[in-house]
Parts: C-alpha cells; structure tokens; sequence
C-alpha cells in the first residue's frame, strides 16, 4: 500500500505527554481552586499556563500531518508553558514558608509510583494530591 501525501497525525490522548499535562492541568485547577483568590492573577496565570501546556501538545499533534517545524515549535511552547508553571509552584512554595519536598518524602514516593501507572488519569492522582495539609507535611 503506498504512503498517504499527508501521514497520519493526531492521535494526541494517546501521547504520554498529553496525558501527564491533562493530569497537571486538571490538578493546577483543583489547587488554585483552593489556595490562591479566585480574582488573582496567580490564580489565572498558573491555570493558563497548565491549560496552554496541554493544549499545544494537541496542537502540535494536529499539526504534525502537514509541518514537523510546526509540531516541534508547538511542542515547544507546551513545554515552556508548563516550566512557567512549576516555577509559580516554586514561588507558591516560597512565598508560604516552605520548599520542596525531598524525592524520598511519602507523598513524592507515593505519585512517582502513581506516575509509572500505564493509562494513569486525573482519577488516578486525585486522592494522593488532595493531602488535608500538604505545606504542613514536611520531613
């Protein structure tokens, strides 16, 4: 069978990094929801930034069938909007007195082990990142 002129693209829920930033942004909104002022512009940004990581990765898929430099630079762009992201939860962090846990805190173990789940949702993650007091849980 001959090679279609344009090759297959999209497929993007497929992608792991579509369905690891799905996860970050479902989590960014639960998080913000409930830390940071609905009115804020933290809250806004940090939400935007999850929002626009997944979304060029679906973008970057689409396009993948008609420009492989278009789906590179997307792909860019998610990953650069979801770098802004982990930096607003590091400021997060230091603006209420506290750090970043170490990889061999529970919770970290806890989603790393969550994170090698083949297919892992949002559902997935849920119950291990809504810790009753997660600033208050350090070792």
């Amino acid at each position: 069978m001959a090679h279609p002129f344009i090759p297959p693209h999209g497929g993007y829920k497929r992608l792991l990094s579509y369905q690891k930033a799905e996860i970050v942004y479902l989590a960014t909104v639960h998080f913000c929801d409930r830390f940071i002022d609905k009115r804020s512009r933290t809250h806004d940004q940090m939400v935007q930034a999850a929002r626009s990581g997944k979304q060029n990765i679906v973008e970057g898929s689409l396009a993948a069938g008609t420009s492989k430099e278009t789906e590179i630079k997307l792909t860019n762009v998610a990953r650069a909007s979801l770098e802004e992201l982990l930096e607003d939860y590091r400021d997060f962090l230091r603006t209420h007195g506290s750090g970043e846990w170490p990889k061999t805190h529970p919770y970290v173990r806890r989603l790393r082990t969550l994170n090698r789940i083949p297919d892992a949702s949002y559902e997935t993650f849920k119950k291990a990142s809504r810790v009753p007091t997660p600033l208050s849980a350090r070792t």
